[in-house]
Formats: structure tokens, C-alpha cells, sequence
């Protein structure tokens, strides 16, 4: 308890107690019966101790008000207050049950102690007055702990929801940062390989055969030119800025299929395609994500596969797309060379792939090289726009 609540409660029982210490003529202070003095030490100075102990405090309370009623000389309105007061506290202090109980009680026993020392009619006005009083003091009580559980759950319910906002605002802070991580090695990675292989090419021919070597520069030149243009593709749709000069470019698809194979085509390495059950349209997700995967798989065995030509196959039977790359050079990836990677290809398709539904098989043949293969959700719907 606060000193300034103990001062306050110190305050309030000097109040409701002195004018049962005090006579009517000044300077005469009064000669009190003993039980007047166990009805007065019983009432007031539990107050005291009612926020602690609100239960006990209104009983022994609601003792000293029946010893009260049995003493003429003692004024019956402090008795009443104090009794209102421990009430009240009750109310407020303790669940509905027990403070509906304790204010029974002590109706109870102020009808009981003046029905002793009091005779007269069941519902005199004294006794209304006084059933009514505690009455409106547990249900102030009962009222103003019902308000604050209230306004506490409010407030807890408010910390949630920030800490539940908070939480949403940190998932899609991390999903946004895995998104813009993919895209970033999607578009990167492919052409920055590219460019590796080619510019390596230029150099061990740059002097016995000059007019391969500019081919292959010529090479690098547009591969650096591609990476810029994509990323500022990218970077103008994390932008948004609404700017009339923003790039607007709809996301790479399987629309672009046959330009990534001529891609990788002029870099040197052949890729024997097939393609079963007819092509149809299918969501932009899919569409994106079949041609990531073709993308990553390809730049994979481009950079690992010891220049050996890749499988690809895109399958549409049913209402699935399968897209499957393999390469089988004995030293492909997954076994020597991948193992210097950093895998966060095969990371960024796996979640690519899981993101719209699919799965995706990556990993070593029995027989060397590398297999990957997705099977996407490829239900048939209408054209891109």
C-alpha cells in the first residue's frame, strides 16, 4: 500500500471515528461503556487493513455495527458509512460471488442488530435506509471492478494485436527480403555466368583466333546488357514510384522459352528439348516460377556440366506441368564442382516452387550427372495479361 492511500485510509477512520469519541459540549469528552468501545475498535480501524483484506475486514465491520445498534449513545451514521466503506471495498476487491456474499452478510447483520436492540417494524424507514445504502455500495463496487477489468482486457487486447501486427510486419519484412533476394539471384546469377564463360573464352582466344574472341565479347556485352535491363526492371517494381519512366516490363515466362535457349545456344551449349501433351496457359506464378527453374537449371550445367549437352523437358499432361532438366556428364553438379557452390540456386527453387504449390526433385543420377525436376500446378486458365 502507497503512504499516500495509508495516510488517506489514516484520514478516513479519524473521520468516521471521532464523532463517536467526541461529546455534544465541547471540552466534557465523553465516559463510553466498554461496549461501546468494542463496537468502536471493531468498526473503524479494520478499515484500515480492508484493501488487503477486504473479506475479513467487512466482517468484523459488520460486528462492530451490531454491538453499535445496542448503544444509544453512539451515532449511527459513522457506523453506517464504515460499513458502506468495507461494502464497497468488497465489491470492488473481490469476484462477484464472494462480494455478493459479503454484502448479504452484513445486511443481514444490521437488520439483526437492530431487530435486537431496535424494536420496531421488519421494513422500518431506519432499515430501508440502511439496506439500500449497501445495497448501492456493493453495486458501485461490483460496477467500478467490472469497468477496470474491462478497460485491462481492452489494454491487453490492444498489446496483442500490436504485438500480433509487429509480428506480421517482421514476417513479411523477412519474406519480402526473400523475394527480392530470389529475383536477385534469378536475375543475376544466369547472366553474370554468362558473362564468366564467355569472357574466359574471349581471353584464351584473344590472340589465335581474334575474330572468335570479339564474338564472345560481343557475347558479354549483351548478357551485361540484359542483367542491367532486368534489374531495372526489378528495381522499378520495388520502387513504385508511379513515375511515367519507371520500367513496366511483365515478369520473364515460358513465353520467353525459346530466347533463353538461344541464350545459352550462342554461349555453346546444346540443349535437346522436348515437349509433351499440348501447351496451355496457366497462372502467372507457375508461369514464372517454370521459367526460373529453366533458367537456374540451365546456368547450372552451363557452369558445371563440362560443356555436355542438357535434357530438357517440359511435360503438360494432366493438370500438371513437369519442367525437368539433366544433364548426365559423370562430373556434373552435385558432385565435385556444385559442392563450391554457395546452393542458394537450388534454395531459391525449392521455395519458388513450394510457394506456388509444387514440388521439385534435385539431386545426383545413379548413373553421374544432375537431375532437376518440378511438377507445378498447371490448371488451365486464361491467357497472360
Amino acid at each position: 500500500m502507497s503512504v499516500v492511500r495509508w495516510v488517506g485510509d489514516l484520514v478516513l477512520v479519524v473521520f468516521l471515528a471521532s464523532p463517536c469519541l467526541v461529546g455534544p459540549h465541547p471540552g466534557i469528552t465523553p465516559v463510553l461503556p466498554p461496549l461501546a468501545v468494542v463496537a468502536v475498535a471493531m468498526t473503524f480501524p479494520p478499515l484500515l487493513l480492508r484493501r488487503r483484506h477486504p473479506v475479513t475486514a467487512a466482517l468484523v465491520v459488520t460486528g462492530g455495527v451490531l454491538l453499535s445498534l445496542g448503544v444509544l449513545s453512539l451515532p449511527r451514521l459513522p457506523f453506517l458509512l464504515a460499513q458502506g466503506v468495507v461494502v464497497f471495498t468488497a465489491g470492488l476487491r473481490c469476484a462477484r460471488g464472494p462480494g455478493l456474499a459479503v454484502g448479504c452478510v452484513a445486511a443481514a447483520g444490521a437488520l439483526l442488530g437492530q431487530a435486537l436492540w431496535s424494536p420496531g417494524p421488519l421494513w422500518g424507514p431506519e432499515r430501508l435506509v440502511w439496506l439500500v445504502w449497501l445495497g448501492m455500495a456493493l453495486a458501485l463496487g461490483d460496477a467500478t471492478r467490472s469497468r477496470r477489468a474491462y478497460v485491462a482486457e481492452m489494454v491487453e487486447r490492444a498489446r496483442r494485436a500490436e504485438q500480433t501486427r509487429e509480428e506480421e510486419a517482421r514476417r513479411r519484412v523477412a519474406e519480402e527480403r526473400l523475394r527480392i533476394a530470389r529475383e536477385l539471384h534469378d536475375v543475376i546469377a544466369h547472366h553474370i555466368a554468362l558473362v564468366n564463360v564467355q569472357s574466359g573464352v574471349a581471353a584464351h582466344l584473344l590472340r589465335s583466333d581474334p575474330a572468335a574472341a570479339e564474338q564472345a565479347l560481343a557475347h558479354v556485352r549483351h548478357s551485361g546488357r540484359e542483367v542491367l535491363e532486368e534489374l531495372g526492371v526489378l528495381l522499378g517494381v520495388l520502387r513504385q514510384s508511379g513515375e511515367p519512366d519507371a520500367p513496366t516490363e511483365p515478369a520473364p515466362g515460358l513465353s520467353q522459352f525459346a530466347a533463353l535457349l538461344e541464350t545459352f545456344a550462342s554461349t555453346g551449349l546444346r540443349v535437346d528439348c522436348e515437349v509433351r501433351g499440348e501447351p496451355r496457359a496457366v497462372s502467372l506464378g507457375v508461369d514464372l516460377v517454370a521459367y526460373r527453374v529453366l533458367q537456374e537449371s540451365l546456368t547450372n550445367v552451363h557452369k558445371h556440366g563440362g560443356g555436355s549437352p542438357a535434357r530438357l523437358l517440359l511435360d503438360y499432361t494432366g493438370d500438371t506441368l513437369t519442367v525437368e532438366v539433366r544433364n548426365d556428364h559423370a562430373g556434373a553438379a552435385g558432385r565435385g564442382e556444385e559442392a563450391r557452390g554457395t546452393g542458394l540456386g537450388l534454395v531459391g527453387m525449392r521455395e519458388r516452387v513450394t510457394a506456388v504449390g509444387g514440388t521439385l526433385h534435385a539431386g545426383p543420377l545413379e548413373t553421374g550427372g544432375f537431375l532437376v525436376r518440378a511438377v507445378l500446378p498447371a490448371a488451365e486458365t486464361g491467357a497472360r495479361t
